[in-house]
């Protein structure tokens, strides 16, 4: 019999520290873009929906937080093609949420921004699928970061269209 090393308590260990370490890359690459992104967005016209600056860092410390511990709890149901496709999804949606600070604030791009955001939010979506289908506890720690980035979305837009 093969013992499942995804389930041995420093194996497990490391993959959450590996998890909590990709979202932090993830954050920390879309912020070399522009260290200058909280003085910018508040020289940008708002909507009057829009939030004040300092609401960003909690709230995104929040749901790093739970795609991390969500993509750690996938990885633990086991080596299959599922978890494969999920882990590969989110890989995806990390890659694309570390590149919209760039677009939106280090080039100013906010139409680009924008497209960019509405494919992030198709692959999150099937992400929360394919994460739902691995551990319903793992799907369901990501609504949060959909919630956001829909909101982010009409975000981008009334701030592009503003500011155009």
């Amino acid at each position: 019999m093969v013992a499942d090393l995804s389930r041995t308590p420093t194996r497990s260990a490391l993959a959450l520290g590996v998890s909590l370490l990709a979202v932090v890359a993830a954050s920390a690459l879309g912020g070399l873009a522009t260290s200058s992104a909280a003085q910018e967005y508040g020289r940008l016209e708002q909507p009057g929906f829009a939030p004040p600056s300092w609401v960003f860092g909690p709230t995104w410390t929040v749901l790093y937080v739970l795609m991390a511990v969500a993509a750690w709890l996938v990885w633990r149901t086991g080596p299959s093609a599922e978890t494969t496709r999920a882990l590969a999804l989110y890989a995806v949606q990390l890659v694309l949420n570390a590149a919209w600070t760039p677009l939106f604030f280090g080039l100013g791009w906010r139409g680009i921004a924008f497209a960019e955001l509405c494919v992030l939010l198709v692959v999150l979506v099937c992400t929360v699928v394919a994460f739902w289908r691995r551990r319903v506890i793992a799907g369901a720690m990501l609504l949060p970061y959909v919630a956001w980035s829909a909101f982010a979305l009409s975000l981008n837009f009334a701030v592009w269209q503003l500011n155009n």
